[in-house]
């Protein structure tokens, strides 16, 4: 039975670190997606002029100096479009290493058998370390998350550049700011990405930039005008609310829209928020990025393996005094779901299903709410030197004699 226990299950373990490997895969086919957009984008540049210069030439349309020109601005664009090109290079080889080494780091796992393995242990810790950095980059402590990484080596096995672009901009919409926002919707192919998605994150970020330019006083008419044709109008009937207020704010203004429900809250600091979280969630749908860190989905995985109706049920109660629903798990100093730290983490996570009790026989209930087997009682009780007809509490220490003591059942 304790061999089948300790026996290692590859397949679950490797559930939870599916984005390990997805996340360089994904930003491989981006990088190659925008390197063939600059290939295709600048190609067709090339082939348009030149086709043009040699036409007038052949003509005596253009002159010789209009030619020079002409040549000199391809060679400029060919030799940006190269400079661009090994960016690209480098940062496909730079993925490249991060694929390898974790591919490495999870074939390790397949060596291993037991978890009673010395070298499980090992790896579970360079797991631990992984999601520990993932936690921390996701909230934003980016330098904290770097040193992590670099003091335990798993520079490789985390992506920093990936969550700290996304935290940079993360700040910036924060700081009332939709530039860089912006330019990461339409560097590339993403805008293509985010359309396929039917992501609003452009148009909810260009609206915004909008109502900044209405909050404006300085700002002409015409400016904002010119501004909703352009960027907004073409989105009149997908967002069809978002357009006709935005019509709604040139006739009413900043002052007059506080008194309008309906435009209230389009003044509201809180829609930086919105919008931050906004960028957030789509950054991770793009990439494939679970919703919440990875350590919270491990720490879930064996609360709900711990999890009982009562944990929630009586978790006011426990945490003013000993719950007699919750003693059989030794009362709620002891139990994780008890605990204030990860009750509200295991709120929403499964009941655990246990096909087999493994609770002491003859159990006694002490005073205080613990529960214990007799016979363990009775050993303490004799190794502890207590007076015959007393028992002592294995825990807290607690003395207490043996009439006082509860029979309990389970049910």
């Amino acid at each position: 039975m304790g061999d089948a226990e300790a026996k290692l299950d590859h397949e679950n373990h490797l559930l939870l670190d599916q984005p390990l490997l997805r996340l360089p895969v994904e930003l491989l086919r981006k990088n190659f997606r925008s390197a063939h957009f600059e290939v295709e984008k600048d190609g067709a540049y090339l082939k348009n002029t030149l086709r043009e210069t040699a036409t007038g030439a052949v003509n005596g349309r253009a002159q010789q100096a209009d030619v020079l020109k002409s040549l000199d601005a391809m060679i400029a664009r060919a030799r940006g479009t190269k400079r661009k090109l090994t960016a690209f290079a480098d940062e496909e080889a730079r993925l490249h290493r991060h694929e390898h080494a974790r591919v490495e780091h999870l074939s390790a796992l397949y060596s291993m058998y037991s978890v009673d393995d010395v070298k499980y242990e090992a790896w579970s810790r360079v797991r631990l370390d992984r999601l520990l950095v993932d936690y921390l980059l996701r909230h934003g402590y980016n330098e904290s998350a770097r040193s992590l990484a670099q003091e335990k080596g798993v520079e490789l096995l985390v992506d920093l550049e990936t969550f700290e672009q996304m935290s940079r901009i993360r700040k910036c919409i924060l700081n009332r700011s939709v530039t860089e926002a912006l330019a990461w919707c339409t560097a590339g192919d993403t805008k293509k990405e985010l359309r396929k998605m039917d992501s609003n994150l452009e148009f909810m970020l260009r609206y915004q930039q909008y109502i900044e330019l209405i909050r404006d006083p300085s700002t002409k008419p015409s400016d904002f005008i010119t501004y909703a044709r352009k960027f907004l109008f073409p989105y009149r009937d997908v967002y069809k609310k978002e357009f006709l207020q935005a019509c709604g704010m040139i006739a009413l203004g900043p002052s007059a829209a506080q008194d309008v429900d309906e435009y209230r809250d389009l003044y509201s600091p809180a829609r930086w928020e919105m919008l931050a979280n906004l960028f957030t969630k789509t950054h991770n749908a793009l990439l494939s990025l679970p919703s919440v860190p990875l350590l919270h989905i491990a720490l879930q995985s064996g609360l709900s393996a711990l999890k009982t109706p009562a944990c929630h049920s009586s978790h006011l109660a426990s945490t003013a005094r000993p719950s007699h629903s919750t003693s059989l798990s030794l009362a709620t100093s002891v139990c994780p779901i008890c605990s204030t730290e990860l009750n509200e983490l295991a709120r929403n996570v499964p009941y655990a299903l246990h096909s087999k009790s493994n609770v002491e026989p003859d159990l006694l209930m002490l005073p205080n709410g613990r529960a214990y087997g007799k016979a363990r009682l009775e050993e303490y009780a004799r190794k502890a030197g207590c007076l015959d007809g007393q028992v002592k509490d294995l825990r807290t220490g607690e003395i207490f004699s043996e009439d006082r003591l509860k029979k309990v059942f389970i049910t």
